[in-house]
């Protein structure tokens, strides 16, 4: 009885709860529009999304409720991109960087009030630890860490204490996923996206996943699904699992042609570029 009252609770606060179990298989329910092209995260009530230069909030309806258009106001280093984004406990984990064709500086991980998308303080980036860009990142709900992916150089996961802000360790992901754009974690395992189709082909993008839950310095990854029901193959990017539903949230953007990790132009057809977030159910 304590356990459901605690769980009510934390519904009606908001509070991003824990993702249950990953599905064997998920299938498509629905697709909404979204105005950001780079992440997205969900608590109890909220789905919160990343553009390259804002952060907006939706609630589960697909409706916005809130944006902040300018993330890199008060920020310890300067910036210009947003990667993708995790939730947890009332506060935004947002990848952040100065990315300017294909290059990385200024990488950090700024935290943002998830109430009103402010920012409130950052997590340094340790520049040893090898890391070169930062396309994305995950909040390790049960290892109280923060890992972050690098869309340069994606050989490794870097993982920080999450309370301290201090680096601690590195997983060499083998093989290496191509182009990765967004990370999620759930008990111990990590998935992730990568942009690995040609769209020029009309190749479907794929998530991956690794499981971290021996602490070693490397892990195996496999192939978790591919993403051949978009509308148009295009480029994957940030992805989460809703902790209410367990539904698994992809965003992924159509139109644009991209080319280091820049829009260059469009496809025919399109004149501008298409943001959606795509939900899956679990397969029972």
């Amino acid at each position: 009885m304590k356990r459901i009252f605690l769980v009510l609770a934390l519904l009606a606060a908001g509070t991003a709860l824990r993702a249950q179990e990953l599905g064997d298989g998920y299938r498509l329910k629905r697709v909404f529009p979204v105005d950001g092209r780079q992440g997205i995260a969900a608590d109890s009530n909220y789905y919160y999304v990343s553009g390259s230069t804002a952060l907006y909030k939706y609630d589960k309806q697909g409706r916005l409720v809130a944006k902040n258009e300018h993330p890199f106001e008060g920020l310890p280093l300067a910036a210009n991109h947003l990667g993708d984004i995790d939730v947890w406990n009332g506060e935004i984990y947002a990848g952040i960087e100065t990315f300017i064709d294909g290059k990385g500086e200024n990488i950090q991980v700024a935290v943002y009030d998830a109430d009103n998308l402010k920012w409130k303080r950052s997590i340094d980036w340790a520049p040893d630890s090898g890391q070169v860009e930062v396309c994305g990142l995950a909040v390790d709900r049960d290892g109280d860490m923060v890992w972050m992916a690098d869309w340069v150089d994606g050989r490794y996961l870097y993982g920080y204490d999450l309370a301290t802000g201090k680096y601690v360790r590195k997983v060499h992901l083998r093989p290496v996923p191509q182009w990765q754009q967004g990370i999620f974690m759930v008990d111990g395992r990590m998935l992730i996206s990568a942009d690995d189709g040609d769209a020029d082909l009309d190749e479907p993008d794929n998530i991956y996943i690794a499981d971290l839950r021996d602490g070693k310095s490397y892990t195996t990854v496999l192939p978790f699904r591919e993403m051949d029901d978009f509308k148009r193959a295009g480029e994957i990017e940030g992805l989460t699992i809703d902790p209410a539903t367990d539904e698994l949230l992809v965003l992924a953007n159509r139109g644009s042609r991209i080319v280091l990790g820049m829009v260059k132009g469009f496809y025919p057809g399109y004149d501008s570029e298409l943001h959606e977030v795509y939900v899956y159910e679990k397969v029972k």
